[in-house]
């Protein structure tokens, strides 16, 4: 077996619309509104992939054994170059807790800001150098 790439991840969320909004608003990512067993599901769309949303304690089956917001890392890769990813945001109001700093991405050397959504996961937003 060789697994090529992710397709998608859930956030479990406490309130749908406020994270819809940050990260549609926010992070230009576009929003996505389909049905699983004639229920309602959103997920927000970027690139080739996509993050899926559950309200916790209203999850969709199966599930991570444990659900719970603020349980998250992710790091995005941004075409748009740091510097004005940082200006974006700052004009957005929305706060970067720490960077520009070097880290190690899984294709090499990348430049990365963080930031927390609205349920606090941890949001790193990198471009490779």
């Amino acid at each position: 077996m060789q697994i090529k790439s992710i397709d998608h991840i859930v956030l479990t969320v406490k309130d749908i619309e406020k994270s819809l909004n940050f990260y549609t608003d926010g992070l230009n990512m576009q929003k996505e509104v389909f049905e699983t067993d004639n229920r309602k599901r959103y997920a927000l769309k970027f690139g080739s992939m996509k993050i899926n949303l559950h309200e916790v304690n209203n999850e969709f089956n199966p599930k991570a054994d444990l659900p719970t917001p603020g349980s998250e890392d992710l790091c995005l890769i941004s075409a748009t170059p740091i510097k004005e990813v940082i200006q974006e945001l700052n004009n957005k109001h929305i706060q970067i807790i720490e960077g520009p700093e070097k880290k190690h991405g899984a294709l090499g050397a990348i430049t990365s800001i963080y930031l927390r959504d609205p349920d606090e996961n941890l949001i790193e937003i990198s471009n490779y150098n």
